[in-house]
C-alpha cells in the first residue's frame, strides 16, 4: 500500500464527519458573524411608560390617605417617604416623555412645590394623573 492509498482512506474515513461537523455548525458561525455585524438594538432607560404612571398613581393615593388621616403627626415619616418616592417615579416619567426635570439624584431633595410643577408638566406631557395634581391637601402642601 502506497502513501497515495492511505491518504484515500483517510479522505474516505474523515469525509462524512467532515460534512456533518460542516451542516452543524457553519451555520451558527454565520449567524454569530452577522450579529456581530449588526447594531445594537437600544434598550430602554428604565421601566415602562404604563408602570411609571401606574405606580405614580398608586403613591399619590397612597400619600392623600395619609394626609388626611387623623393621625398625621404619628405618619409623618411615612408622608415624607412617600413624597420622595413619587419624585423618584415622577422623574423617571419625565425622562421618558422627554419633560424637563431635575437630575435624579435630587429626587429625595424636591420640594413640594418642585414636585407640585413636576408633577403638573408630567400631566400637561399626557401621562394620566389624578385631577388634583398641584395641591393634595387642605392646607396646599403637596
Amino acid at each position: 500500500m502506497t502513501l497515495l492509498d492511505a491518504s484515500r482512506i483517510a479522505l474516505i474515513l474523515a469525509a462524512p464527519g467532515v460534512v456533518a461537523a460542516g451542516c452543524r455548525y457553519v451555520p451558527r458561525w454565520c449567524a454569530a458573524l452577522a450579529e456581530r455585524r449588526r447594531p445594537p438594538v437600544p434598550l430602554p432607560y428604565g421601566p415602562p411608560i404604563e408602570r411609571l404612571a401606574a405606580d405614580l398613581r398608586r403613591l399619590l393615593r397612597l400619600h392623600g390617605e395619609l394626609a388626611a388621616s387623623a393621625h398625621s403627626a404619628f405618619c409623618a415619616h411615612r408622608v415624607w417617604a412617600v413624597e420622595a418616592a413619587i419624585g423618584m417615579r415622577a422623574i423617571e416619567a419625565a425622562v421618558a416623555l422627554e419633560v424637563p426635570h431635575p437630575h435624579p439624584d435630587a429626587a429625595a431633595t424636591l420640594t413640594r412645590t418642585q414636585l407640585s410643577a413636576l408633577l403638573t408638566a408630567l400631566a400637561a406631557a399626557g401621562l394620566v394623573l389624578p385631577a388634583g395634581v398641584s395641591g393634595f391637601t387642605i392646607d396646599g402642601r403637596l
